[in-house]
């Protein structure tokens, strides 16, 4: 098995694509749109997708999941530690200009004011560690991973420097197969994404079915669908298999109130969510 991430060598997802499958063989693509491209065409490579950090929220990659609609395999909480590096020899009172993604910046905007570093964005958090190891400038530094800095032969000024120590990106694994688990005593979520039929109180309706079955939802999310600012796509996880009756039932619910639904993926539920 292959799998493609978004971004260059040293990217968080690289990172944590290494952590679940130390052996495999990892590609990098320039788009999230090349990695479900080449995921849905070839079912020997899976993606690994960023979808929302416990931060700054959702990454952004809604409608390409809506598109591609590829199968979920696996969940993964990843933590993100950030890290100031720099070329060798710099130090953090040398440092001036900090490269990154609009959301690495983000997360350590307490570290930059602390330190009177002005933040500069950039595509993403790899690219900006490249970025600083062919400057050869040691008023630059870049906020990305150890990976990052063994990859690009840069030293790390300064570990840890996101704001909140608890900085968690989910990612989930796709591919072009339906594979559904068989259940078992593990707890598992199921992910599908609808769109309801023009009419009153459509969602109210439509979300009753949870309710009545007991079902607890753990994401409900809106996006537009393309070129439309009164028509919308609901991406949803629940907790439970889909061969659960309780779950049955309510899918069947929903889809009454339904013009358009599809089952993303039934996958066991991450042990991170057990934490309080």
């Amino acid at each position: 098995m292959k799998i493609v991430y978004q971004g260059i060598a040293g990217s968080y997802s690289e990172s944590c694509a290494k952590y679940l499958y130390p052996n495999i063989e990892t590609i990098p693509c320039q788009t999230f749109d090349e990695c479900f491209e080449i995921a849905s065409e070839n079912s020997e490579i899976k993606a690994i997708i960023p979808e929302s950090n416990k931060t700054t929220g959702n990454i952004g990659v809604e409608y390409l999941i809506f598109k591609y609609r590829l199968n979920i395999y696996e969940e993964i909480f990843f933590p993100i530690n950030h890290n100031l590096i720099g070329i060798k020899g710099s130090k953090l009172k040398d440092i001036t200009n900090v490269y990154s993604h609009a959301q690495a910046l983000s997360q350590a905007s307490e570290f930059l004011k602390k330190n009177n570093l002005t933040g500069n964005v950039r595509a993403d958090t790899a690219g900006s560690a490249k970025y600083i190891s062919e400057a050869k400038d040691k008023s630059k530094a870049a906020i990305a991973s150890k990976l990052s800095a063994e990859i690009y032969n840069l030293e790390i000024l300064k570990e840890n420097i996101q704001d909140d120590n608890d900085n968690y990106t989910r990612f989930l694994i796709m591919g072009k197969d339906i594979v559904q688990p068989e259940i078992d005593k593990n707890k598992y979520i199921t992910s599908f994404l609808f769109k309801l039929r023009d009419k009153p109180a459509a969602l109210y309706s439509a979300l009753s079915g949870f309710a009545i079955n007991g079902v607890n939802m753990t994401k409900l999310q809106s996006f537009p669908e393309k070129n439309s600012f009164s028509s919308f796509f609901f991406l949803c996880d629940i907790d439970g298999h889909l061969d659960e009756l309780k779950i049955k039932n309510s899918l069947e619910e929903l889809a009454f109130h339904c013009e358009d639904m599809h089952v993303l993926g039934v996958y066991k539920a991450h042990n991170f969510r057990e934490k309080k």
